[in-house]
């Protein structure tokens, strides 16, 4: 008999799991606290990979993953590419939909919210003027990003536009992008 098809699930994640995790935090708020990672290596032009493999969490190394994912960032032609891949501004519109996404799918879960259905399309505004030194008054980086969320679940308008605001607030990458974070860059 196959005892997984009997494990309370909603919205696709194990609700027996996420209780535990849950209390083990509670428990325990030392093991919340991550460290992930990724490398990277130049190839040429704009052209470079990172590698993602292992992280520390939950109070130890993981070495679930026993292969590396890859990631080739490019830029097309106008911007001096050949299309080898997203382009860097690209992979952080990819990164941003994927944690809203979970983020959003996770907190319906735990409010008992089932979604049907869910998809985003994110568009990002940038002025190269920036990133080329050209314009001092020129932001660097995105100007503003819109996300725009099709969601069908079984709750009310109310409780949807809660939980999506509730999203927003509490997830890691949206969270990143909204507030200045330091970041350090050295020598190695």
């Amino acid at each position: 008999m196959n005892t997984q098809a009997h494990l309370p699930t909603r919205n696709g994640l194990d609700l027996v799991m996420m209780t535990k995790t849950v209390e083990a935090l509670q428990n325990d708020p030392a093991l919340a606290q991550f460290e992930f990672r990724a490398s990277n290596q130049w190839v040429n032009g704009g052209e470079n990979r990172s590698t993602i493999r292992g992280f520390f969490g939950a109070g130890t190394e993981d070495d679930s993953r026993t292969e590396d994912f890859t990631f080739t960032n490019g830029e097309p032609p106008v911007l001096l590419g050949n299309n080898e891949g997203a382009n860097p501004v690209e992979f952080l519109l990819h990164a941003l939909a994927g944690c809203v996404t979970t983020t959003t799918v996770l907190h319906a879960a735990a409010r008992g919210i089932n979604i049907r259905k869910l998809s985003t399309r994110l568009s990002g505004n940038i002025n190269l003027e920036g990133l080329l030194a050209l314009n001092d008054e020129a932001q660097v980086g995105y100007e503003s990003i819109r996300i725009v969320m099709d969601i069908d679940a079984d709750c009310s308008d109310e409780e949807l536009d809660d939980l999506l605001n509730f999203a927003k607030d509490h997830s890691p990458v949206c969270n990143t992008v909204c507030r200045p974070v330091p970041v350090m860059l050295e020598r190695a």
